[in-house]
């Protein structure tokens, strides 16, 4: 017997199961198909599990500087590995149970299983159980992507790591080889290095976090220095040899030295492969290099076959996924004949980044380097955190807020920050954004004091010549 729904969403990631239950709140009967863990990666093996990871490297690294603050800590603090790791995974269950639970509440069908497409609104489950067929009169795909491997050296879990054997690791590791330095790479090198090892990061292009403004690039990584790290930039790792004692990479520096060096461990972070393959795409949607191409509703080239999230072309983000899942469950809705919904295509230049590392960093929009190449004239202005009064009270005065407008306009294109907080305070600046702001308003709104967001309203002011706190 084949089970038929209005809707049904491959993948329970957080653009999944988003889609799922707006979908479901706007009356369509929906089923979800996942092959390992409600709430995907994110819940279970990334975005959160890795914050709890940080979170501990973090307080970690508080203790061991308490007189900074005029406290005295009696005794030696020390990291237990195993604790840091089973909290982490407590708070993954704990969110996938929670996931389970909206499925529940929204009354969506949760099929367990290996789901294949045998067209563009059918496809079949294969599990323990045996063999589903399920039919809907849409199908949205949202099965992500996972770690992207280096030919020559393979993750096996035990010498080279992706970012999943990195948040359950087996030991700790005493000197650390990271290759690449987006998010993923900086934020494991920031928490390994917090954790007491010897951290190498190794980035091709020549800045880190390239996809970030180049002054913060710079900062970040003078700030990760000063914490001890090696940083390698305009560099490759050219060949990695694994033995049971460690690793030893080939690395060819900027200056095209090539030296050996011994390594405990490696982590892999050089990008994402989408999870496409073998799913019954082939004849039914548009790809590239593997990523299923849609309109910006999330539509693909077969009627009623939808895409979203990390299978889709980036940026690879969890609130990116999510805020599709919803544009493309309304568009749904609305195909079927739903006249109150009124769906939005999504602007991309509106999406925040934001990387945890220690310090923190969060942008959107435009860079200063990215906005003058779009031929924009700019202004651009940056506040330092050592002129905020929230920031020295709390001992954290390293950083900077940055933003950068349309000199002729007056529109906010970009805003780029490192240092404490940043990644809670980029949405002001992405509402801002969204509602198509100017300096004019930005000026005028009122900051609460004492807050570090008071550098935001700074940064505006700075811009304009006309910062009052340096």
């Amino acid at each position: 017997m084949t089970a038929q729904y209005d809707v049904i969403v491959l993948g329970s990631g957080p653009g999944g199961y988003v889609a799922a239950i707006r979908c479901a709140q706007l009356g369509l009967k929906t089923a979800i198909v996942e092959r390992e863990l409600l709430g995907g990666i994110c819940l279970n093996w990334g975005c959160i599990p890795t914050k709890a990871l940080l979170r501990s490297a973090e307080i970690l690294h508080y203790a061991q500087h308490a007189s900074d603050y005029g406290l005295k800590i009696a005794g030696k603090i020390e990291a237990d590995l195993e604790a840091v790791v089973k909290r982490s995974r407590g708070v993954a269950k704990q969110l996938n149970q929670g996931v389970t639970h909206l499925m529940k509440k929204n009354k969506i069908t949760v099929h367990m299983g290996e789901g294949t497409l045998t067209g563009p609104t059918s496809l079949t489950v294969k599990s323990d159980k045996g063999e589903e067929k399920l039919t809907a009169k849409h199908v949205i795909v949202a099965t992500g992507a996972r770690a992207r491997d280096l030919p020559f050296a393979k993750a096996d879990g035990k010498r080279v790591w992706t970012y999943r054997h990195a948040m359950t690791p087996p030991e700790m590791p005493k000197k650390l080889l990271v290759i690449g330095s987006g998010a993923i790479g900086i934020e494991f090198a920031s928490f390994y290095n917090d954790m007491g090892c010897d951290v190498t990061v190794v980035e091709m292009l020549d800045r880190i976090v390239p996809v970030e403004d180049k002054d913060v690039s710079a900062f970040l990584e003078k700030s990760l220095t000063k914490q001890g790290m090696t940083i390698m930039t305009g560099a490759g790792v050219e060949d990695i040899n694994v033995s049971a004692s460690g690793v030893k990479a080939k690395i060819k520096a900027k200056d095209g030295k090539v030296s050996e060096t011994e390594f405990t461990h490696c982590i892999t972070a050089i990008g994402i492969v989408p999870n496409t393959e073998n799913i019954g795409l082939e004849k039914l949607a548009e790809m590239d290099r593997g990523f299923i191409q849609i309109d910006p509703y999330g539509r693909t080239k077969s009627k009623g076959l939808w895409a979203i999230g990390d299978c889709t072309p980036g940026p690879w983000l969890a609130h990116k996924a999510s805020h599709e899942g919803v544009t493309c469950a309304e568009a749904i809705a609305k195909d079927l004949g739903n006249k109150e919904v009124h769906p939005h295509p999504l602007d991309r230049g509106n999406i925040p980044g934001c990387t945890y590392c220690h310090p923190q960093i969060a942008s959107v929009g435009l860079t200063e380097a990215k906005a003058k190449e779009a031929g924009h004239e700019v202004k651009a202005g940056t506040f330092p955190f050592i002129g905020n009064g929230k920031a020295i009270a709390l001992g954290e005065a390293e950083g900077f807020v940055k933003t950068v407008f349309n000199a002729k306009t007056g529109e906010l294109l970009g805003a780029h920050m490192v240092g404490a907080e940043v990644t809670e305070m980029i949405q002001g600046f992405v509402v801002g954004k969204t509602l198509e702001t100017t300096e004019a308003e930005l000026m005028q709104t009122v900051f609460p004091h004492p807050t570090i967001s008071e550098s935001m309203h700074e940064s505006v002011l700075a811009s304009y010549g006309r910062a009052l706190h340096i």
